[in-house]
């Protein structure tokens, strides 16, 4: 092992009380409206990257970096690092920790101030995988949003709030099926991967987190566009007690032409939108253009 791989391996992760001194060098306590849990495991960022997978070639986008716990496990183990940051302060604090305690691996990594639900463009080459410990708050439409942003993402690991896990990754059939789950079937094949103790956050949340994994896939063959898709799938969970023929009368004009929709489709018109797959959802718009 030449020096150079020997230092990326004995990168200086952060600890608890590196944590809390950092935080208070810097003046920052966390926010619940930043959605701010910063993790103070590093077996914890150790178990995440390794579940990643990443490769020495991965870009990884990296959302919420906080303190730079995640970031410092990634950089020994991708060929770069974006970190998008909303808060300026921490932002602005994360290239000066990297430098202290990973100075060999500092070029690695990239610093970006922003919201990442509304990011237009990443800097420098396509990233390849999204690893991140996400806001709670705003997990889904962060996903969501750079799943459509960045079609060179082709895999990711996010840590979220589990029961938000538990509906990314729900299968049709289930209670907790709905818009995430099918909206992120329309991206990706996503799995849980894990959960993850209250016990490895400051400040501890009051929720269970889980970790959950995806692999990028083709979206379903079909003439709608994603809009008009994810339109159906909003109008059949908005009343998800209601059948689909009910459910999408609204969308459809009257229910006599979603039932028509519904069966050109062919899709039972009593059915109800938790039994329902991706490529359904995309039948149904599609034959609402006929």
């Amino acid at each position: 092992m030449g020096d150079d791989e020997t230092a990326e391996r004995e990168t200086a992760l952060l600890g608890a009380a590196d944590i809390r001194e950092i935080a208070a060098a810097l003046g920052v306590r966390p926010t619940k409206q930043l959605g701010q849990n910063f993790v103070v495991d590093a077996n914890t960022v150790r178990r995440i990257v390794r579940t990643a997978g990443l490769t020495p070639e991965d870009v990884v986008i990296e959302v919420g970096p906080g303190l730079g716990s995640l970031t410092l496990a990634l950089l020994p183990e991708a060929a770069r690092t974006v970190a998008v940051e909303l808060d300026p302060v921490l932002a602005q604090a994360l290239p000066a920790t990297v430098q202290g305690r990973a100075p060999k691996l500092a070029s690695r990594l990239e610093v970006v101030h922003g919201d990442a639900m509304r990011i237009g463009e990443i800097p420098g080459p396509p990233p390849t995988a999204l690893v991140a410990n996400l806001p709670y708050n705003v997990a889904v439409p962060v996903v969501l949003h750079l799943l459509e942003l960045l079609p060179s993402l082709r895999k990711g690991l996010v840590m979220v709030q589990a029961e938000v896990g538990e509906r990314l990754a729900a299968r049709p059939g289930s209670k907790i099926y709905g818009v995430p789950s099918v909206k992120m079937a329309w991206y990706a094949e996503a799995r849980r991967a894990g959960n993850v103790g209250r016990a490895v956050f400051w400040p501890a949340p009051n929720v269970d987190s889980a970790l959950v994994a995806f692999t990028r896939r083709e979206p379903p063959s079909t003439s709608a566009s994603r809009e008009e898709v994810f339109a159906v799938v909003d109008a059949a969970f908005a009343q998800r007690r209601k059948t689909l023929r009910a459910a999408l009368a609204g969308w459809a004009g009257s229910a006599p032409l979603a039932e028509r929709v519904l069966r050109a489709a062919d899709v039972d018109p009593t059915a109800r939108g938790e039994m329902l797959d991706v490529h359904a959802f995309a039948r149904i718009a599609e034959h609402r253009l006929i």
